[in-house]
This record gives C-alpha cells, structure tokens and sequence, in this order.
C-alpha cells in the first residue's frame, strides 16, 4: 500500500520569552526523501518563533513544489477543554472561534518577547471574572486576574483535562498536565497560547491545501481519498507516547523530534497510520462531537 504522507515534520515547541536553543528550546524534525528516494532525517533548532516560522514555511514550500504530502505534528493542545469557547461568550463557540480568538490577541514579537500572560488574565476575566481557571506565572507577571500559583476554587466549572489527555495516561509516563498551567515543569499553558496562532497562519496561507485534524478531517481512520489534493495536515502529538532512545550526546529533544518522525513514518509504510486517525473502540466513539468540534485529540493516543 502506498503511504499516505510522503515526509513527515514534528515540532517540540516553546514559550521561551527570550532567543533560545538548546535544551528545553524549538527543535523541528524533518523527515523526507533525499536524491535517493529514501527517507531521511534533519534537525533543526531555531533560536526564535519567528525564525521557526520562516523554517516551516521554507520547509512546506519545497516539500509543495516536490509534489509531496506531509504530515506536521506540534506538541501542545489545537483545542481546550469543553466548554472553554462558550464561556468565553464566543460567537463560533467551538476551535475555530477559539483559533480565532487567540490569533487576534497575540502579540509575538520577533525576538520572542510575548503577552501570553496577559492573554491568560484577559481569558480569565471573561470567562470567570476571577483568577481561574488559568494560573502560573513569574511574580513579575501576576495581574488582577492571573496569579502566581494555583488559586482556591480551581479549575472552576470547566474542566482541568481534556478526554484525550485521560487516554494519554498510561505507565511510564508523565501525568498530563492542564493546559490552565501556564509556567512550571511541564507545563503546556504557555505553549499553547502562543502556539495556536503559529498553526493558524501556516493554516491560513494554504488555503484549502492544508487541514487540522481532526477538525477539518473529522476524527476517523483517513484513506488516501480522504486526503486528496491536500499538501499539508496538522497534528497535535504527545512525544511521551515514543521513546527517543537519545544517541550518545545528542539533546534529549531532538531526540524526540526524530523519534516521533520516524514511529509516524514506520505506522505509514505498515498501513496503520491511517487508522490512528480515528477512535479505538466503541467508547471512544462516544467522544466524536466534542472531539471534533472543540477538544481536538492527540495522535496516536
């Protein structure tokens, strides 16, 4: 069976207020064919989101120009826990709004210096009008509705995970961590934050060509005529789920990167990416609706 992607591009991202590489920095995995044909992998680590961002997009426009299909994982949350988009009284109360939403608000500047705090406490303020359910930040950062630790009361009447998070927990792994955290170890608040609209204007330059699972898919097994004429799909992706087995010296997230590009590739060239897509079973079925309006899932959870 032919593969459905033909290179396969996996972002470890990061919230970093400052230029940065390194340990705990962007690292971007690139796995695609060499003048040979066959599969092979570049690592990138770009000190700042801006500079991440011209990568990509270099990236996808010759893999566009080659006629190759690819698949882009980022590690943070496409979607929030339900109930996030009406409580914040969107008019789309569901991730597009809530894409929207975030790509209007956020200010990224190129040397990485970025308001997400100031984000969180505006989100707070229309959904609770009180410092819930987002919290974590230096004590610099606090402001009237965002506080430094972990507030009375929280999460409040929205969720801490959401369903794809509890799939995701398993032995030997870390616990999931609620995308309400903004700052600590581990925690994936910022990085979303500052992350969604990064996807969203890749999203939004290639018009019908590009899609985010499973959004715009739907969340099912995909088959080559579910992805036709498409030159790009959008994924969220959990590295805990891949062992990276670092080599001798190498940074431990770009190991991950590498890892995760070549597990989705194994998946792809056996015919079982396709069905990650999807559900497991009748009880995650049950899930469709939030999945695929507002939650979103983690591929290969």
């Amino acid at each position: 069976m032919p593969r459905l992607f033909s290179a396969y591009v996996m972002v470890d991202w990061s919230a970093s207020a400052s230029p940065k590489t390194g340990k705990d920095s962007i690292w971007i995995g690139v796995l695609k064919k060499d003048v040979r044909f066959r599969l092979a992998f570049e690592a990138h680590n770009p000190a700042t989101r801006a500079e991440a961002m011209k990568l990509l997009g270099a990236v996808l426009t010759e893999l566009k120009r080659k006629g190759e299909r690819t698949l882009v994982g980022f590690d943070f949350n496409f979607g929030f826990p339900r109930g996030t988009a009406r409580a914040l009284q969107l008019k789309q109360a569901d991730w597009s709004g809530l894409w929207t939403f975030l790509g209007k608000e956020l200010v990224d500047k190129p040397n990485n210096v970025n308001n997400r705090f100031g984000i969180a406490n505006k989100m707070n303020r229309l959904m609770t009008n009180k410092g819930l359910p987002f919290w974590g930040c230096p004590p610099k950062d606090a402001q009237t509705w965002l506080s430094v630790t972990k507030p009375d009361g929280w999460p409040g009447e929205t969720p801490a995970l959401r369903h794809t998070e509890t799939a995701c927990a398993g032995p030997g792994r870390p616990p999931a961590k609620s995308v309400w955290q903004l700052f600590g170890a581990g925690s994936v608040g910022s990085q979303t934050l500052v992350g969604i609209p990064h996807v969203k204007a890749l999203l939004d330059e290639r018009g019908a060509a590009a899609r985010v699972w499973p959004f715009q898919t739907g969340w099912k097994a995909l088959k080559e005529e579910d992805l036709e004429g498409l030159e790009v799909l959008f994924a969220e992706i959990y590295p805990p789920l891949v062992d990276p087995k670092a080599e001798a010296g190498e940074i431990v997230d770009k190991a991950q990167v590498r890892a995760l590009c070549e597990h989705f590739a194994r998946l792809d060239e056996a015919d079982k990416l396709g069905a990650a897509f999807g559900p497991k079973d009748a009880k995650q079925e049950k899930l469709r609706e939030v999945v695929e309006t507002e939650e979103g899932w983690v591929l290969g959870c």
